[in-house]
């Protein structure tokens, strides 16, 4: 399954794909580099550290946010980066550990300047404040805090207590969003990388997601064209905590993944922005690029475990 979607997806990737995503997709499918998808993701960077300038493709503005910031470590996450000394990875903290746009327990999840660039309308924001009380994208940044922080600086002090007030607030019977809930997995998995788990209520923490993951993922296969939860919003091979729990239907998904890939190599984008057509018409390519990426990973993670 993994060979036939990636010979259809790899013209449309070369035909179509902005820089950054080419170097990713050839470090996961063609011998690529890490070192060359963290010299073009660099490009986002700004002065301060944080990453502005559509990395996050729903969402055009220049500046430094935690989306965009956010959007950058799960791109260092995704290939694996382990060299906390690099430059991008320093910056990144000190935006951090800068204050801005962020409230003492949460980063803010959109912020005001997205207001004046193309943007899907989740991303803007009306007069309410910037900053939110639960833990979409909060929980992420913490667990990358963690992850690449040196253990006794302040930054990496901050980064465990909020990880622990974020496993303290989470409510599984609650938790209804995956967005979310994927943040609060990844945090989990930034922790057992810097093998902090000692320092937080770890047990608790994989209880409460086994929960929540199990009451997310959407069983019901007739709503599976829409915009859903799937499991590879947490899992990308069967060596995932989540998998046994949900094995159904996360074997489906390779199914579904192969048996929905549209003639050109991509998939649909099952999302759209209502106004900035002509924006949003460069930025669909771009999650195309993306989503091509996505399950590519999902097919290889799981063809690579079927023993």
């Amino acid at each position: 399954m993994y060979n036939t979607a990636y010979e259809k997806a790899r013209t449309f990737m070369y035909r179509n794909a902005r820089p950054l995503d080419l170097a990713r997709f050839q470090y996961h499918f063609e011998g690529g580099s890490k070192d060359q998808v963290m010299k073009v993701l660099a490009h986002y960077q700004n002065e301060d550290g944080g990453f502005g300038h559509a990395v996050e493709p729903d969402c055009w503005n220049p500046n430094s946010t935690p989306l965009h910031s956010n959007t950058a470590g799960s791109i260092i996450r995704e290939i694996d980066y382990d060299d906390a000394s690099h430059p991008l990875i320093r910056g990144l903290l000190k935006y951090y550990g800068s204050g801005r746009d962020f409230d003492g327990k949460h980063w803010a999840l959109t912020v005001r300047s997205n207001n004046d660039y193309p943007h899907a309308p989740w991303w803007y924001l009306g007069s309410e404040s910037s900053c939110h009380t639960d833990y979409n994208g909060t929980a992420q940044i913490a667990g990358f805090i963690v992850r690449y922080a040196e253990p006794d600086s302040d930054m990496y002090k901050l980064g465990i207590r909020i990880v622990n007030e974020a496993v303290e607030a989470l409510m599984p019977e609650e938790l209804v969003d995956m967005h979310t809930c994927a943040c609060y997995v990844r945090m989990l998995e930034y922790i057992q990388q810097a093998e902090a788990t000692g320092q937080i209520p770890y047990d608790l923490l994989k209880e409460k997601l086994r929960k929540a993951v199990k009451k997310l993922i959407v069983s019901d296969k007739s709503q599976w064209g829409g915009y859903i939860c799937k499991p590879s919003q947490f899992m990308t091979s069967r060596e995932s905590q989540f998998y046994p729990e949900n094995r159904e239907m996360a074997e489906y998904e390779c199914e579904y993944i192969t048996g929905s890939q549209l003639d050109d190599g991509s998939w649909e984008v099952n999302w759209n922005w209502k106004d900035f057509p002509d924006a949003w018409a460069i930025s669909k390519n771009w999650w195309k690029g993306q989503i091509i990426i996505e399950n590519l990973l999902y097919l290889k993670g799981f063809s690579a475990t079927n023993g």
